[in-house]
């Protein structure tokens, strides 16, 4: 018997089986048959009524690279099926790997009951094996995908949601703070003012942080409000910020050439304060943080630099990456409140999103961030 028609003459056994693994899983334990099921009588049914369609190389090409039987209609009924399976494990709380190890048990499993029932090897069998395989790794793939978007959809939503709802009751928090410290003019009660004004900021910081994280997903790019900025200036009043609020460390400010051009300015003011603020936190305590913009033909070059020990080289890898934070014992000692790891990523979305580029150089002589800016939009 041909593969694909044993398939469809054994969903049911087919089924059984695969829902016994899924159970074993730790949600599936507490999912009912029918939650268990799901998509899957779908899935087999599609499965063999592709192997039953005639396949062009082309057809076979696109599935091999994942996208699925370029338009075939029972190609779709293969991906749509999956796609919901993907979308209702979320829903039921598995996580990828479980996912992943249903299929990979429901492929084992039709190819044991197959063998079983045709002990005799038949010329036909590496093609079925073969076509069978195909359809299972592009029914994974779109699992997988509609399993990956939707939790990260979940994500960005919960961020958002979270960082929506804090903005309320801090700025309450703020303004009768600012009440109390007009009223009450004693040295205890302007005290505590000043604390709760320091921490609400620390908190804005964050939900600030969350909010560019949450808008940006993965990949996506971060929305602009370009307009002429002087660079040179923005990062002076950057500068002189962490000069008052850091007075016992030594800061170097230079500018060379034209380094006005085409940004958002507020999103360059994070850029310059999450770098500076990085190189203040990780750098030398006793070495100075240097600040650098110059005019390098139609690109500006911002830059800081800190004296200190060396970022190791697999911390590099993924120092941009989002919720990743090396510092070292000295560095961890003077961490500013606030900092959740978001801060490089963020620099990197920013600075994407303006057509331009960041990296970073660490060895003994210490560490240097470089941004290169586009002072023009691609397009323009």
């Amino acid at each position: 018997m041909r593969l694909a028609d044993f398939i469809l003459a054994n969903v049911q056994p087919i089924v059984a089986e695969w829902e016994t693994f899924a159970r074993s899983l730790a949600r599936g334990a507490e999912m009912t048959p029918l939650a268990l099921r799901d998509a899957a009588e779908k899935i087999l049914v599609a499965t063999a009524r592709d192997m039953q369609t005639e396949q062009s190389l082309p057809q076979q090409a696109s599935k091999s690279r994942g996208h699925g039987g370029a338009g075939g209609a029972e190609s779709d009924r293969l991906d749509e099926s999956s796609t919901t399976h993907g979308l209702e494990r979320v829903g039921a709380g598995f996580d990828i790997m479980e996912v992943v190890s249903e299929y990979r048990a429901l492929r084992a499993s039709v190819l044991r009951l197959w063998r079983r029932s045709v002990p005799q090897a038949d010329v036909n069998d590496i093609d079925d094996i073969t076509r069978f395989n195909e359809a299972i790794d592009q029914s994974l793939a779109k699992a997988v995908a509609s399993f990956t978007r939707r939790v990260e959809q979940s994500r960005r939503m919960f961020l958002a949601i979270l960082s929506h709802d804090l903005r309320n009751p801090l700025s309450v928090i703020r303004m009768a703070a600012g009440l109390v410290a007009r009223t009450e003019r004693d040295s205890r009660s302007q005290e505590a003012t000043a604390q709760i004004e320091g921490n609400t900021q620390v908190i804005s910081r964050l939900i600030d942080d969350l909010i560019d994280f949450a808008s940006t997903g993965l990949g996506s790019a971060m929305p602009l409000s370009r307009e002429r900025v002087n660079l040179k200036t923005l990062c002076r009043e950057v500068f002189e910020g962490f000069r008052s609020t850091h007075p016992q460390r030594t800061l170097r400010f230079n500018s060379q050439g034209d380094v006005v051009g085409s940004w958002d300015d507020a999103r360059l003011r994070q850029v310059v304060s999450n770098l500076v603020g990085n190189a203040l936190q990780h750098g030398s305590a006793d070495g100075p943080v240097e600040l650098a913009v110059a005019s390098q033909d139609a690109d500006v070059i911002l830059s800081v630099h800190n004296e200190g020990t060396p970022i190791p080289p697999d911390a590099l890898a993924t120092i941009f990456d989002p919720l990743v934070r090396y510092t070292t014992p000295e560095a961890a000692k003077r961490r500013t409140q606030g900092s959740i790891g978001l801060g490089l990523y963020i620099v990197r979305a920013i600075v994407g999103a303006h057509g331009g580029t960041v990296s970073v150089a660490s060895m003994n002589e210490g560490t240097t961030f470089t941004v290169r800016l586009p002072k023009q939009p691609s397009d323009q």
